[in-house]
Order: structure tokens, then sequence, then C-alpha cells
């Protein structure tokens, strides 16, 4: 497997270290029933017991040795897997965190989740195991033939005619191994899906009542996965009965002819006792080697998914500088004839125009799907426009280093998520903030005094996603975070929609006040939260059907002057 291959090269020179040591102790694993032939002999013959006890003793040596080898190979085998699967996790992680939102919603989140989960598990098993196995089968199988030739080849050729048939039965069964589990690993996908969607919406669920309905949701997606592994573990599962079966054949075979030939004189008893072990380690070595095949199977499906995320191609690549526009004393935000679809299909932004000076604010407006939300992810690059152009500071995002145009934002989304760490780390986010900076991004967020009033204040612990607080507590300190590194561009989607009208207006007005430099888009279903911003843009289908100042939009513009009215009556919370 290409995964394997990737990511095991650096530790092949710890690995042959292991695996010699795991050499040595199955060759002296092989010895041990050569040796109790050797004891039985001298039993027979009467031996004295020094003699006997002295072979008995180098029994012993080898059984410990074997253990202690064994052991240090094992543990060693046991490293490794657990370095590779670490590099191999954390390696997917910053490739799921890269991967552009097209390629987010191809995968689908469940997906992703158990790809880095049981996926990497499959694949961190078979590396254990190959190490633990995959010498030591194949030495005890051909070490354990080779001896038996040595010790009546007529009797080794009966067992070995049963092997060209396991190793057909291994191979035919494993072919279809594979395809079986991507499927199962497909309907496990669409299980935690529906797991992630009722977790999160337990609330509800259990206010409509609709706790029974979302069980037969999960019966039907339980039940599909089941099928498939059903469907796979008869398959896979029949490797080993028909292996015992074949084995189990082959040994009344030998017992049967062994009779014969030591009631004629022509095999020994202590041989076919011996001879028997060997067996029993040959038929071990293979059924080590059936379930390494079963393994495969399903860790060659987990790294084919793993290897997916990992070689998709780096969507939204930025553009060479060389094909940037030159900066120019336009305006600082610019959108020009901006057009886009999800789909390629029809478009859900057409032709959006408009720019913004540095520190002016703008406001968008519109009904539910009227793409407001798809004009702040264009602006953040989280897609690339279909058609037109959006340029910042004079330069098309599109070649902008992605870091440098990340760190101009500063995002507060109606969703975002809260994780349970601190009130204080929730708002700095992994930065360095000062006390200063903190106090001042809570009192602009106006959750400086709700947080104060928290049992432990800044050093509260939040449950996750903020549950343990109100709707609008989040939404203050989602705003906090998103002014608390004071961005060049703060973008606030919907994020004051569970606020009343006065902690909005106090909001509104702190941002003017105190982040008067910082160019402000505030996407809003209420009047009152865009009613001051310098531009106003009335979204619908799509399309710019309004722009303007509030008072020019009024005059203007049927739909803003119908939504403000119904909304307020005309009147507004200052």
């Amino acid at each position: 497997m290409q995964l394997l291959k990737r990511y095991l090269a650096p530790y092949y020179g710890r690995m042959g270290v292991g695996l010699a040591i795991k050499v040595g102790g199955t060759l002296v694993e092989l010895l041990l029933p050569y040796i109790l032939s050797h004891v039985l002999i001298l039993v027979g013959e009467g031996k004295a017991l020094r003699e006997i006890l002295l072979w008995g003793g180098a029994m012993a040596v080898c059984a410990t040795l074997a253990c202690i080898m064994n052991v240090a190979a094992n543990r060693m085998a046991s490293l490794v897997a657990r370095n590779f699967s670490e590099a191999v996790r954390g390696d997917l992680f910053d490739r799921i965190l890269r991967l552009s939102s097209a390629q987010t919603d191809a995968f689908t989140i469940p997906s992703l989740d158990s790809r880095v989960t049981s996926d990497t598990y499959n694949v961190h098993h078979f590396v254990g195991m190959m190490q633990r196995l995959g010498v030591r089968a194949p030495i005890l199988l051909v070490g354990g033939i080779c001896i038996t030739l040595v010790m009546d080849p007529f009797l080794s050729l009966v067992m070995i005619a049963s092997l060209p048939l396991i190793f057909l039965t291994v191979w035919g069964v494993s072919r279809h191994g594979v395809p079986l589990y991507r499927r199962v690993q497909g309907a496990q996908d669409r299980m935690v899906q529906v797991v992630r969607e009722d977790v999160q919406g337990i609330r509800v669920i259990k206010a409509l009542s609709k706790t029974e309905y979302e069980h037969r949701r999960f019966e039907g997606v339980s039940g599909e996965m089941v099928r498939h592994e059903r469907r796979a573990g008869l398959i896979m599962g029949s490797v080993n009965p028909l292996m015992n079966l074949l084995m189990n054949g082959g040994i009344v075979a030998v017992v049967a002819l062994a009779a014969g030939r030591v009631s004629q004189g022509q095999s020994e008893a202590e041989t076919v006792i011996a001879f028997m072990q060997y067996f029993t380690l040959i038929s071990n070595a293979m059924m080590s080697i059936s379930r390494m095949f079963t393994m495969y199977t399903k860790s060659a499906a987990s790294a084919g998914r793993i290897l997916e995320v990992l070689d998709a191609p780096e969507d939204l690549a930025v553009v060479p500088s060389d094909a940037s526009v030159p900066p120019t004393e336009e305006p600082f935000l610019v959108f020009e004839g901006v057009s886009f679809s999800y789909r390629k299909r029809k478009y859900d932004l057409s032709d959006v125009t408009f720019s913004l000076e540095r520190g002016q604010s703008l406001g968008i407006i519109g009904a539910t799907g009227s793409g407001k939300t798809t004009l702040i992810r264009l602006l953040l690059r989280l897609y690339d426009v279909d058609a037109g152009q959006i340029r910042i500071g004079g330069r098309d995002v599109r070649t902008v280093d992605k870091q440098a145009l990340y760190a101009l934002f500063g995002c507060a989304m109606q969703n975002d998520f809260l994780y349970a760490d601190t009130v204080r780390e929730n708002v700095a986010f992994g930065r360095e903030l000062t006390d200063g900076a903190f106090r001042e991004a809570l009192e602009i967020a106006q959750a400086a005094g709700f947080v104060a009033g928290l049992p432990q204040g800044q050093d509260t612990v939040l449950a996750q996603k903020g549950s343990n607080l109100s709707g609008g507590q989040k939404q203050r300190l989602l705003i906090a975070r998103a002014v608390a590194a004071r961005p060049e561009i703060l973008i606030l989607d919907d994020s004051s929609s569970a606020l009343d009208y006065r902690t909005d207006a106090a909001l509104r007005r702190a941002l003017r006040e105190r982040m008067s430099g910082t160019t402000t888009v505030t996407v809003a279903q209420r009047v009152s939260s865009v009613k001051d911003c310098d531009l106003i843009l009335v979204l619908e289908e799509g399309r710019i059907i309004g722009r303007g100042s509030h008072g020019q939009l009024l005059d203007s513009c049927p739909t803003y002057r119908e939504i403000a009215d119904s909304q307020m009556g005309g009147a507004f919370v200052d």
C-alpha cells in the first residue's frame, strides 16, 4: 500500500532491528519440537538422567529465549505502529483543516470523522500485526516444512499437498474483501452523520417529541451498516473455517499414514509426536496468515480512504503575483461583476458589484437563501468566484497568500463554535492577548457584564459548544473573539440575531466609536442592525435589488421599506 511505503520509511531501521529479533526468536521456537523428540528418544533408550536433564534444560532455555525475543520484538512493533499512526493521523488532520469548503462538502464531515478515527485505527492495527506475525508466521511455515521434510519426507509431502488449496482459498476470498469493507466504511459514514445530527439537535428532538422518529432513522442507517458488515463478515469469516477444514483433513491423513508407518517400523513414534507438534505450528502459522489477509482487506480499504484525503489536490491555489491586478488608487474593498454557483448549474450569486473605502461599513440584508452568506464566503475565499473579481487593497484575493489573507479578517458567524475551555481561552483562541486587549474585546462585544457575573469570571469553563450559556451570551463571546485581534475587516454574519435591540444598538455604537478604522461587513435579518452602515445591499435570489444608505433605500427600494415597516414600524432603538 502506498500509505505504508510513505509513512513507514522513517522507521525502516527500527523495523529491521525488530524483525531481526523476531526472526531469532522464531528460529529458536522452531527448535523446541526437535529437542522434544530427542528427549523422548533418550527416555526410550533409557539414557542417564543427567543427559535427559541437560537436553530438557536446553529446551527450557530455548523457550525462555523465544519468549524474551518475541516480547522485545512485539514491543518494538507496537512502538513503530503507534508512531506511524500518530504521523498519519496528524497529517490527515492537518490536510482536513486545509481542505477547501468545496472539498469538505464533497467528502462530508462524518466521512472525514471516520477517516481520522476508525480508518487510521484499521491501518494502525495492520502495521502492528504485520510486524508481529508477518515474519513469524512465514518462518514457522517454511521452517516447519523444511524440518519435517528432514524428519519424514513422506508424511511431509502429505501435509504439503493441502497448502496450495489453503493459499487459493485465502487469495480468492481476500480479493472480494476490499470493496466489501469500502461499502462498510461508507455505511459507517452515514451512521456517524445521523448520530452527529441527533446529538447536536437533542434538545429540539425532545422538545418536538421526535425521539421515536429519530430512533427509526438511526435504525435505518444502522441496519444498512449491519447488512454490509454481515456480507463482509460472512465472506471474510469463511476463511478460518475453510482453512481449519483443510488443515484438519491434512492432520487426519498424516495421523492415519503415520500409524501405519510406525506399525511397520518405517517411522519412530517420537518422530511422529514431534511431527504433529510441527504440524500444529504450521497450522497456527497458516491461521495467522489468514488473519493478516483479513486485516489487510480492512486496512487496504481504510488506507485508500485516507489517501483520498491526503492526496486531494490543493484547491484554491494562490495565483502567481504576476497575474494579479497591480495596486491602484481604488477603494479598499471591491466586488466587480462577481458571480458564483455551488453546483455549477445556476448562479447562486449574480453580477454583484460594490466598493468600500477603508473604515467604512457594509450592511447586507435579504430573505433566507438570497446569497448573503455566499457573498461572505467568497470574500473570505472559502470558494473562488466563477466570474468577476474580488479585490482588497487593489489585489485580487486569489493572488494573496492564504495566511496573509485570513489574517485580515475577524469573523463571527451565527453558529460558530465554543469549545470546552475557559471564557478567556475561547476569546483568545490561541492568541496571546493582554489583559487590556481581552477586556476591551469584551466591552466592545457587550460581554463584560455577564462574564463578570459568571462563577469564576473569565476563568469559568464553558460546556461543549457553550451549552451552559444563553444564545445572546454565546454570540457576544463570538463577537469578542472576532474583534480581539483588531482585524482590518470585521465580518458579522447574523451574529447578533439573539441580542435584544438595546444590546444590539450598544454593540453597533461601540464598533463605530472604538473600531473606526476597521472595515465592517454586517449580515443581518434586522434592519436595525444595518441601518447605520455607510452602504447597505439588499439581496434577492443572488442579485442586488437595492443599494444605498438607510434613508436612500427607504425611498428607492420597496423591499427594504417593507422589511423596515414590518419589523419596527419605522422606529428604531438608537
